[in-house]
């Protein structure tokens, strides 16, 4: 009968995903240089100043904001029934046991209405700038897709990465093509 390895002594049968990832990383750093060397252009894009600045997102959230406010305003409002309805039951001294058992009851239910509320609302404003996000996403594909072709760039890189030189940081062109198309199309992303 063959003798089987202790647990502490079995070699696993694949690669060990940490160091799976060193590897392909390590590839990728070791080709951009022979990129560089055949004449190839590198761009780089830095996704969180695009999504912090295009103008299709920035109207978007905009028109959310707008969108919204009247009912996180009469959120707050609620906040500030409960808050004074608090002082109130804190200052009647002389309140009877069914009167203070009514505000009491007034001031549950008021509170969980407005956390309730809260909840859904921000559910509601979380899914929505998802859906918007993702619909400008696409645009931002495109701009990145075009200015890379029409100035003859073999591979654009995106933020997150180690660094990137101010030399082959190409987001201001992505940026102006996206405000160039903001002003042809109008503000139809701004809905």
């Amino acid at each position: 009968m063959a003798k089987q390895a202790s647990p502490k002594h079995r070699r696993r049968s694949g690669p060990i995903p940490g160091r799976w990832l060193a590897l392909v990383l390590l590839a990728a750093v070791l080709a951009v240089p022979a990129l560089a060397q055949n004449g190839t252009r590198i761009g780089y894009v830095d996704m969180k100043r695009l999504l912090d600045n295009a103008p299709q997102l920035v109207a978007a959230r905009e028109a959310l904001d707008q969108e919204f406010r009247p009912r996180d305003e009469a959120l707050i409002d609620d906040d500030a029934r409960l808050e004074r309805m608090r002082q109130r039951l804190i200052e009647a001294e002389n309140l009877d046991a069914e009167a203070r058992f009514e505000m009491e009851r007034e001031m549950r239910n008021l509170s969980r209405s407005i956390d309730r509320r809260r909840e859904d609302l921000s559910e509601e404003l979380r899914f929505r700038t998802n859906a918007r996000k993702q619909e400008i996403e696409a645009t931002i594909d495109l701009a990145v897709q075009q200015v890379a072709e029409q100035q003859g760039f073999d591979l654009i890189l995106n933020s997150p990465v180690a660094y990137a030189a101010p030399s082959i940081d190409i987001t201001d062109r992505i940026l102006q093509w996206l405000e160039d198309d903001f002003e042809r199309n109008g503000n139809q992303d701004g809905r």
